[in-house]
């Protein structure tokens, strides 16, 4: 069983600052609501704000926040009206992009995500193969090799980072794969990914503006000569020659090509590497699904599921109003900034049946918005989905047990719903 109360994981400072976030959601004006703030997910404390606003306010309004007024969207079924309604609540990086703080729209990148139809479409289609049934049977057996070698150089009985140590270390040896960028220099990408996402105001790697840019184009430059070599070469199965070769991608400029880049860096790593971290830490809060797992290991297949829906890697994707128009008895107005919070329409249980629960034989566990919906949906779900798999399956029959032995650290980001550092120890 779990070896320390949640208390003592977790620590008295903490628990005591969620405790009191968690009561000022229930008695702080609907006006001054902001599920922006990055600390309410940093002390995981947003919930109950979610929680509060599906019930008295699905359609929200918040006027002012660090990142200018916007719509929260908190509901399951009212993300996906709008996720379907592309004609009026756009993507397109220039009316203001997907997410409410992006360093991407600070420095004008465009990439297919931050796209409305037709152009979204055709780009998409260039790289959306890699998540295809026959590429991912390819990629299986590699998967495989590479966790199963992670998982028995691990230390046992001793404390270490399972975030640095397993998920990022998976996610950057997958995400090289796919890149067939230089292997031994695959610790690049987790850093540019983190510099993607990062904002100066918040913990991090980034510092400045002036430095996020700086390291950026580092990134454009190192792809732009890998660009080059593959252009040249006869396609191949990788992600930049796919785009090199590719009528749709091959001229793209410097704006999209550093847009389509992050987006695929990111959509790689940090979705994956959280997922991860964040099974660990589900079952250690819930050890009797932990025990369930164990004495029926086929279970895995609707555990993964499950994960992501508890995980939702992703907080939130933002639109932006292309006219004006009613939308749960709201008035959104032309240039309205609208997020979708699906780590809210994630826990509604209008929907989802005890969502507040974490179940690892959930009938239907797939009823989630993670991967969003309509066209958007994340063309990488089936690869994420069976990386985690591969993990588990090869986790379960290795080890008792992994304890968290300390208090986990949170991203400080409305965005990226993930950890920084997840101290535990293994027993076999």
């Amino acid at each position: 069983m779990v070896e320390k109360t949640q208390d003592s994981i977790f620590g008295t400072d903490y628990l005591q600052a969620r405790t009191d976030s968690i009561q000022q959601a229930g008695s702080v004006a609907l006006d001054d609501i902001d599920v922006s703030d990055g600390y309410l997910f940093r002390n995981d404390s947003v919930g109950a704000y979610f929680a509060r606003l599906r019930a008295e306010a699905p359609v929200h309004y918040c006027s002012s926040s660090r990142f200018g007024p916007y719509w929260s969207i908190t509901r399951y079924q009212d993300i996906k009206q709008v996720e379907l309604n592309h004609q009026v609540f756009s993507s397109d990086q220039r009316h203001g992009g997907i997410t409410l703080a992006s360093p991407m729209s600070s420095i004008q990148l465009a990439s297919f995500i931050a796209m409305d139809p037709p152009e979204h479409d055709a780009q998409r289609k260039t790289v959306k193969s890699v998540g295809m049934p026959s590429s991912l049977a390819n990629l299986e057996p590699l998967i495989r090799q590479r966790v199963c070698s992670l998982l028995d150089s691990l230390p046992v009985d001793e404390e270490f980072d399972w975030v640095e140590q397993v998920s990022v270390n998976l996610t950057t040896q997958m995400l090289a794969t796919l890149f067939d960028f230089p292997f031994e220099e695959r610790s690049k990408l987790t850093w540019w990914s983190d510099i993607a996402t990062g904002h100066p105001k918040d913990d991090g790697p980034v510092t400045s503006a002036e430095m996020q840019a700086q390291e950026l184009d580092e990134c454009y430059r190192y792809f732009r000569k890998l660009w080059d070599v593959r252009k040249a070469q006869p396609p191949q199965g990788d992600l930049i020659s796919m785009m090199a070769h590719s009528e749709a991608t091959q001229g793209m400029s410097d704006a999209e090509f550093g847009g389509n880049l992050l987006l695929l860096i990111v959509g790689g790593n940090d979705t994956t590497r959280n997922s991860m971290s964040g099974g660990v830490l589900a079952l250690n809060e819930h050890p009797e699904q932990y025990q369930k797992l164990k004495q029926n290991p086929s279970l895995v297949k609707s555990l993964v599921p499950e994960i992501i829906r508890w995980q939702t890697p992703l907080a939130h994707m933002a639109r932006t109003a292309l006219e004006d128009i009613e939308f749960g008895g709201q008035a959104i107005r032309r240039g309205d900034r609208v997020a979708l919070w699906y780590l809210s329409a994630n826990r509604d249980d209008d929907v989802i049946d005890r969502a507040d629960e974490f179940i690892v034989d959930r009938d239907n566990p797939r009823r989630h918005l993670s991967f969003g919906y309509g066209i958007h949906h994340c063309m990488g779900s089936m690869l994420a989905e069976l990386q985690l798999q591969i993990l588990w399956e090869e986790l379960l029959p290795r080890f008792e047990w992994i304890t968290v032995t300390g208090q986990p650290q949170r991203t400080l980001s409305n965005f990226v719903h993930g950890f920084t550092r997840l101290p535990v120890t293994l027993r076999k």
